[in-house]
């Protein structure tokens, strides 16, 4: 475990102590972190349930502490490895899960390749059960995709690349 991640999961737990919370739940980049006080708390990842320590000492905050890996999702279509200058790049408008597609099992807003306009509606972010629509923002081509179907994202993280038209 690197040090900056635990740096920052010793700085969640400090937040968990003073927030007089019984439990936290988070999940980021194919970690999942559960701090709560509650001994039998387990974090569900679909249909599978885990409960184990972590590897490393972290602070004495909760009785259960869950690292666990994600399954990951599909990953972020990109034939394109390199960018080109010229292309424009959509960025996340604030932090959020990134959505391809309006609903599960529905095709993607857009693939690579497709044509868009300026309002052509690209993705969705989800933050706490609220859904921000992603517009082109430009017309042109989508050149690539940079998140994965149902991953963090960053506010200000760039979702995709457009070559303008």
């Amino acid at each position: 475990m690197n040090t900056q991640l635990l740096a920052d999961i010793e700085a969640l737990a400090s937040l968990f102590r003073e927030g007089g919370w019984s439990e936290l739940r988070m999940s980021s980049e194919g970690l999942s972190l559960l701090l709560s006080k509650d001994e039998s708390a387990s974090f569900e990842i679909g249909a599978h349930s885990t409960q184990a320590s972590a590897d490393v000492k972290l602070p004495e905050v909760a009785n259960a502490v869950a690292l666990s890996p994600l399954p990951v999702g599909k990953p972020a279509e990109s034939r394109p490895t390199s960018v080109d200058p010229s292309w424009h790049a959509v960025a996340a408008p604030n932090l959020g899960t990134f959505y391809r597609s309006p609903k599960p099992g529905s095709p993607p807003f857009v693939e690579l390749g497709q044509k868009v306009a300026a309002d052509t509606e690209i993705c969705l972010l989800e933050v706490m059960k609220l859904f921000t629509s992603v517009n082109a923002g430009v017309a042109g081509t989508i050149m690539k995709v940079c998140a994965a179907d149902a991953e963090l994202v960053e506010g200000d993280q760039v979702l995709f690349y457009i070559q303008q038209d």
